[in-house]
């Protein structure tokens, strides 16, 4: 079955990769870029949920698809309800089989962007001082510059001048958008 899912990848341009077993997948090196996995229910050792259930605590999102002749609604909603992006039984049309992998391969790929964009937020938040960052607080909540320098301790002259290197440095173009950057980092 590998051996065949293989054969039907390449034949449509895509790079592949095989592993005997979910602990080859894992003790093997990523490969940086776009991926998605296809696993089967039943292989040999861990079996695909548990292996989806390794990644996710792992932090790893790369996306899946499932392909079983084992498996059934119960199963099929947890694996969804779990991250999967699709659950197709055995048999499945090899267009049903190569549609769920590029719906895969364009969730990696908006998943990457993401990733990106919060690396990019993250370092420019990680550039600000101290006292900016205690500024940036108050302005996110909404805070005029009046009462964060009474909680700051601060004039209000200073208060203006960091929000406006916080706005600079961070490349908003308004507080709804400095909102909009702080609340996609992680807490």
């Amino acid at each position: 079955m590998r051996e065949a899912l293989s054969s039907l990848l390449r034949s449509v341009g895509l790079a592949v990769r095989t592993y005997p077993s979910a602990a080859d997948f894992l003790t093997a090196p990523r490969e940086p870029g776009v991926a998605c996995l296809v696993l089967d229910v039943r292989m040999p050792g861990m079996t695909g949920p548990a292996l989806q259930h390794a990644l996710a605590r792992a932090g790893d999102d790369i996306p899946i698809v499932f392909i079983t002749a084992h498996g059934d609604i119960p199963m099929a909603v947890r694996a969804i309800k779990a991250g999967a992006v699709e659950f197709l039984p055995k048999p499945f049309r090899d267009e049903d089989l190569l549609g769920a992998i590029h719906t895969a391969l364009g969730h990696a790929r908006a998943a990457r962007r993401e990733h990106a964009e919060i690396d990019v937020i993250r370092r420019k938040y990680a550039s600000l001082t101290a006292r900016e960052k205690e500024v940036i607080a108050y302005v996110i909540q909404g805070a005029l510059n009046k009462q964060a320098a009474a909680e700051l301790g601060v004039t209000e002259m200073t208060v203006k001048v960091h929000r406006h290197n916080v706005m600079r440095k961070m490349g908003a173009t308004s507080i709804p958008d400095l909102v909009r950057m702080m609340e996609r980092l992680p807490p």
